[in-house]
């Protein structure tokens, strides 16, 4: 007896779903199109992308991982999903390896900016002030971030995490409900970081230390000779925490010329004596831009003894560290981020490919392997920094990655244009620069 059936439901495919209506013609084609259907509903083709500008490929993922990738024009299957990428470019997920999601105020009425002050102090003292003014939600916050990241083509971020007596561990729980809320769009992890100080803001150590037992991924730490005025025990303090429950180190470093480099050899001292090596990272880190070469050219060969991470935004008004240099020495590196339309500037947004451009146009590179070496920094760099061995454009990888307009990887980078698709595992999870429906 044949009949017809509509037949829609959710497939549940490593870590995403898939709606799919089907049209069934008979109790035999029932049966046999199911067992298509859970077949297709695993596979997806992208056709004829172009990995890095180069020759136009087909990618086959299944159960979100990358299958096979062949000439264009090569892959015949009867997929769940197929994408024609139109030779456009593919690359693998953006890395944001440095936000700070809790405290942006994207969505919010625009903020007219009055701060009394340019200090690390002023900055954060306004930021809290306002933060209380306006009532904020850190898990409504993180989440608009969450949103506009992945709709811009990030699929991996690591995020630091206010906790102080103030505000207590209500930041921190409010990201954890974003991170659970996005974990089959986005791979996040969290830092819990003392903001305000640790050593001189009573009961911010015990705090750090619950939020690490809540799950944070990594201890961070902040200019300990200029906010807590104590840099040998501010840095024993974070490392006897991380060997403590386990976890990395991320360490926000302002602090300038020798002031700096001297909290650099501090950290690589502990990072040396307690086997933490490529556990650390140090943010920001201006200092490697400032010092003489002799000096830089000694701690790069500590750094790289001790497989120390450097995170560089090219941010603020002077000197930064000379990226070309640590990637041309092997120094692993990242970029990110950093706070977006928050309270202490109006500038960053979360677009890591914007971030590139900024970092490239601040380093006057002009070739375009220079910036490309900097969209490494943005994807394998981040990745590398984050531990996920499964990254990247390659047979068996997790099929994370990012396809934009454009003939060329710095043509991508300079021009911005919304990204066409964004994968996750294997999933469309936005597309035309929208985040899809969850």
């Amino acid at each position: 007896m044949f009949e017809v059936l509509y037949v829609t439901f959710w497939s549940h495919v490593k870590h995403g779903f898939f709606l799919i209506r089907y049209t069934l013609k008979s109790k035999f084609e029932k049966r046999a199109g199911w067992a298509t259907l859970l077949l297709m509903s695993q596979t997806l083709l992208v056709k004829n992308c172009r990995p890095w500008g180069k020759a136009s490929q087909d990618i086959l993922v299944k159960d979100g991982l990358i299958n096979s990738i062949t000439p264009a024009g090569s892959t015949a299957v009867n997929a769940g999903q197929i994408i024609d990428a139109e030779n456009q470019l593919i690359f693998p997920g953006l890395v944001n390896a440095h936000a700070h999601i809790d405290k942006n105020l994207i969505g919010q009425p625009w903020h007219r900016n009055e701060l009394p002050g340019a200090t690390i102090r002023d900055l954060v003292d306004y930021e809290r002030k306002i933060q209380l003014e306006k009532g904020l939600s850190t898990r409504v916050q993180s989440q608009k971030d969450v949103e506009a990241s992945i709709a811009a083509g990030t699929t991996h971020i690591r995020t630091h995490i206010d906790i102080d007596p103030e505000i207590g561990l209500t930041g921190f729980e409010g990201v954890l409900g974003t991170k659970a809320a996005f974990e089959d769009r986005l791979t996040m992890q969290t830092v819990a970081f003392p903001q305000r100080g640790m050593l001189i803001y009573p009961g911010t150590i015990e705090l750090l230390e619950e939020a690490l037992k809540m799950g944070a991924d990594a201890i961070g730490g902040l200019d300990p000779s200029t906010v807590d005025r104590d840099p040998a025990q501010h840095i024993n303090v974070v490392f006897d925490m991380a060997v403590k429950h386990g976890v990395e180190v991320d360490i926000h470093l302002h602090e300038p010329g020798m002031l700096g480099a001297f909290s650099v050899e501090l950290i690589i001292e502990r990072t040396k004596a307690l086997g933490m090596q490529g556990l650390v990272t140090i943010s920001h880190v201006f200092c490697l831009g400032m010092i003489d070469e002799a000096y830089l050219d000694r701690l790069i060969e500590q750094l790289l003894e001790n497989d120390i991470s450097i995170m560089s935004l090219g941010s603020g008004r002077g000197e930064f560290p000379p990226l070309k240099k640590l990637a041309d020495a092997g120094i692993r590196l990242c970029t990110g981020t950093d706070g977006v339309r928050d309270t202490w500037g109006p500038y960053n947004y979360v677009d890591i490919l914007e971030r590139v451009k900024l970092m490239g146009y601040r380093s006057g590179f002009r070739r375009d392997e220079d910036v490309e070496m900097l969209l490494n920094v943005a994807t394998y760099g981040g990745a590398a920094v984050m531990k996920d061995g499964s990254y990247g454009l390659e047979v068996g990888k997790a099929a994370d990655f990012v396809i934009v307009p454009g003939e060329a990887p710095t043509q991508a980078v300079v021009e911005l244009k919304p990204r066409s698709y964004v994968i996750k595992r294997g999933r469309v999870v936005a597309k035309d620069g929208e985040l899809m429906a969850g």
